[in-house]
Order: structure tokens, then sequence, then C-alpha cells
């Protein structure tokens, strides 16, 4: 299944429509234009398993550039708009991409790429004169290439030293372009996705889950609305305008829906869905019972990563009967281990690791073989460093997450980056930084600074410290709140106990809340 074969059966369809705009990309055009990116690609000299990427907020051309670039056999990096050029810079270096793909919307910060990385050429949507993607694109042939062959993303997470970190999975074996693969099968079979479906997606294309789920659909031949940008209202009246059948949320936009006056929330029709899937960070029990009373039981969890190395899955009437819980295994099989990487018995809480099946791919963190490492066990197993305990029927409850790192909005945040950006400041001495609750964003960052000298604690060098920050770090990673202290709890070997940090603004904040109840 692949978006050509709908474009031969069923070309009026509309493929992609955006929410707000109402701008509608039928799947014959949808062809035509990734033909034509592939023809460019391969006119750039830019071959089988070469990588490319692309910089841009949620356009209509994104899924055209995505399926271009699958049909091309190349790796493709989605890189969000809203980092710094620096950051982009990073990526761009690291993945070895040879052409970038942009928009007028971040026409300032892409200047400031091409001035650091002027070996990676861009193209522009949007843009007049020589850096038009459309000018360069409409020059093309629409016909295919001779040597297609199927591509794969290549999506950045973390490093060991605060840096992203690629991961990076193989081409497939298969090189068909419309051979099937196991998130095809999953969303048939697990989540009733077919291609009537009309699925709302919310968030940054950029990231792993909407893009490879939209992906997905296009594959299965469904119809993908794009919203520019969340707003709940806005996501409700989408639901209701274009009658969602399914869609993909991360908790931050059921805890905004559900702020939302009764009223407004009452006022739109949202009886079509059949399947709201969420993901990407822990939902807290309450905000998941009130969206399904609500909304009925449409909400279907899953528990994965980008790296792809296995998932679990829950409907609504089994978490009902297991609040709290991320469900069974759904691919790969699930262990939770001790330190040693063996089995512990049912309830132990433990690292929670997946043992591949026969047909997954193994993946590897591009550049850093030692974290590539790091992620498996003995048995060869992998994990994504969460914590968490199997009840007797294996049902998966998380407990903890990946070492500290930061979910906020549904966004991951690592601290490392942010920590030695700040210690760098001459009035710094030592630095951590933590994810603290957050009844929106479900964490906030915060920066725990221990001054060079302590009679400069105050609110004028936490400006200052936002202001040094600003230029380096993109808006989501910026701290939302900085405190001072003498000094920070460390051991003589220089590790630091941060989950006491993270502990004592937990513990803070329950107090606040059982506070505002009484």
């Amino acid at each position: 299944m692949h978006p050509s074969v709908h474009a031969r059966n069923n070309p009026d369809k509309p493929a992609i429509i955006m929410a707000g705009s109402g701008e509608t990309i039928s799947y014959a055009e949808l062809d035509r234009r990734s033909n034509q990116v592939a023809q460019l690609l391969r006119a750039r000299g830019i071959g089988i398993g070469d990588t490319v990427a692309m910089c841009l907020e949620n356009h209509p051309w994104f899924f055209c550039l995505a399926w271009g670039f699958q049909r091309a056999g190349v790796h493709y990096v989605g890189i969000s708009s809203r980092l710094t050029a620096p950051e982009v810079a990073y990526i761009l270096e690291d993945s070895g991409a040879r052409l970038l793909f942009g928009s007028a919307h971040g026409a300032a910060m892409l200047d400031e790429v091409a001035a650091l990385m002027p070996q990676v050429p861009q193209l522009r949507l949007d843009s007049p004169g020589a850096l038009s993607a459309e000018d360069a694109l409409a020059a093309m042939p629409s016909a295919p290439i001779t040597n297609e062959r199927a591509g794969a993303d290549m999506l950045y997470s973390s490093g060991t030293t605060g840096r992203p970190k690629g991961v990076k999975i193989p081409l497939p074996e298969d090189p068909a372009i419309d051979a099937t693969n196991v998130l095809v099968q999953l969303a048939m079979a697990a989540y009733g996705i077919g291609p009537d479906a009309v699925y709302l997606s919310p968030a940054p294309l950029y990231h792993a889950a909407p893009l490879r789920w939209s992906m997905t659909v296009h594959k299965i031949g469904g119809t993908v609305v794009v919203m520019e940008k969340f707003d709940p209202e806005a996501a409700l009246a989408a639901i209701e305008k274009y009658r969602i059948t399914d869609s993909q949320f991360v908790p931050t936009h059921f805890v905004r829906m559900l702020k939302l006056p009764q009223a407004v929330r009452a006022k739109y029709d949202v009886s079509t869905l059949k399947c709201a899937i969420h993901a990407a960070a822990p939902i807290p029990v309450p905000v998941k019972q009130a969206m399904i009373d609500w909304w009925g039981p449409v909400l279907y969890e899953y528990y994965a990563g980008t790296e792809g190395n296995g998932s679990t899955f829950i409907t609504s009437h089994d978490w009902l009967t297991r609040p709290g819980s991320v469900g069974k295994a759904l691919s790969g099989i699930l262990h939770i281990c001790d330190e040693h990487g063996d089995d512990v018995p049912a309830g132990t809480e433990g690292q929670v690791f997946f043992e591949p099946t026969p047909g997954m791919v193994p993946f590897e963190y591009h550049n850093d073989p030692q974290k590539t490492a790091d992620a498996r066990n003995k048995h060869g197993w992998s994990s994504l460093g969460d914590v968490g305990y199997m009840d007797q029927d294996g049902y998966l409850f998380l407990t903890d997450r990946k070492s500290f790192m930061i979910i906020s909005g549904g966004v991951n945040i690592y601290p490392q980056e942010i920590e030695n950006l700040l210690v760098t400041h001459p009035k710094v001495a030592d630095a951590a930084v933590i994810g603290a609750p957050d009844p929106d964003m479900g964490e906030r960052v915060v920066a725990v600074v221990q001054p060079l000298d302590m009679a400069d604690a105050g609110p004028a060098l936490a400006a200052e410290l936002t202001e040094y920050l600003g230029g380096q770090l993109s808006r989501v990673k910026m701290p939302r709140q900085i405190d001072f202290r003498e000094a920070l709890p460390r051991e003589l070997t220089g590790k630091l106990y941060k989950r006491l940090l993270r502990d004592e603004y937990k513990t803070a904040y329950e107090q606040a809340q059982a506070g505002v109840q009484a």
C-alpha cells in the first residue's frame, strides 16, 4: 500500500487537508508532487542511502516532501522549526544531510543556518528567487524516477553528552515503495484505521508519532487533516467540521481541552470519533478518566519510542479495569529486568526492555556506538531507559522515565544541554535542570543554580541567565523557573543527586495542590 496506488485508484480523494485554511491536496496531486521531489533529488546527485532534511512548520508541502524522500530511497531528517540556528546546524552536520528544505516562515533562522553550514544547499517554500522550492520542483518531471526504492526517516533523540542523536534504522529490506510494515498492520488490526479514516494530526509533523502515523494513514488510503498549530477549541471545531474518525494527541492536548468552559466543550459534536490515540508522555489518571467520560471509550494508549524497538497497547475498556497501565506488548516481547539484565517477578519494579521479534528492524544511535550499546542488555534486548513493573497478566505500569528527561507538552527536553550552557556563565558555579510538575504542560523546565557568589542570587541574575540562554536554546527548552542554592546535592565523586531535587519539587507541588483542594 502506498499513496501512488491510491492516486491511480482514487485520484481525487483528499490525501491532506489543512484544518485552518481548508487547503486540500488530492492523492493524484500528492503523487505528482512527490515524484517531482524525488526527481529533484536525483537531479542534484542525491542517491539511495544519502540523507536530506526538512525544517519547516506544519505546511501543505510537508508530506509531499516526505513521500518524495520515501520513494527516492534516502534517509530523511525532520528538524524542529523552533530550534535555533546552531541547533539546526549541528543536526545537519551530524546527519550528513546534503540538502535542506525550509520555508519563508523560518527565513531569518535559515539565513543563520546558511551562514553556519554553507555546504548544505537550501530550498525554501513560499520564497521567491533562487531559493524557491516551488520553482525548482516545477521544473522537474512528474513521472516516477527510474530507480525508486523505499527510504526511511532518521529522527533525533538525546545523546550521552546532551546533544541530540539521530535514531538511524537501515533502509527497509524490501525495496518496494509500496511494501507494508508493522505500523500499517498495527494501525489496521489494533486501532481499526481503514481507508475511510479521516485522521486529525494536531502536533508538529517533525515529531516521530505525527510523521509516522500520518504517513501510515496515507499508506492505508485515508485522509489526514493537519492542524497548522494546536488550539483546544480549534481541535474540537476540526473534529466536527471534518467528521474526524481517528486522531492522535498528547496528554497536554487533553488537559487544555478539558479546561475549556463546559459551554464551549458542549458546543461541538465529537461523536464521529472512534479512535483517539495518545502517547508521548504519562497521562494523569483523572485526566484520562475525564476524557473517557467526555468522548466515550474511544481512547487508545500506547507506549513506544522513536527507536521503534517495541510497543504496548491498551484500550479504554482495559484501562478502566487497570487505571494507569499503558497496556500489554503489541510489538516485541516485554521484559522487566534488574540491574543485571535478568527478568524480575511480576509486580516487581525494574527497567523496561523489549526483546525483538522476527521482522523488527534494529536501530542505532548515529555516530554514537556507546549509546547504542548502552541501550541493550546482555540478552540483546533494548530499553528506552524507563522503569516500571508488569502485573500477573502482562500489563505494564510505568513508574519513572528516562534518566531525568523532561517531557513538557509532549516534547522531550534533555537537561544536560541546558546545564552545560548554564555552567559556562561567569557567575554560575554549578547547575541542575529538572522537570517539575506542571498542571498544564505535564512538566516545566526548572533550573537550580549555585551562583559563584551567593550575593548575586536573585531576580536580576535570573533575568541575566534567561537572556544568556535565549540566543542559544529554542524556546521550548528555556527554563520557566530559575532558583538559587548555596550548593547542589552532589556526592564526593561529583555525581549529582538529581532525584532529590525532583522529589523536593514534586512534594512542594503535591502540598500546594492539597492546599488548593482543601
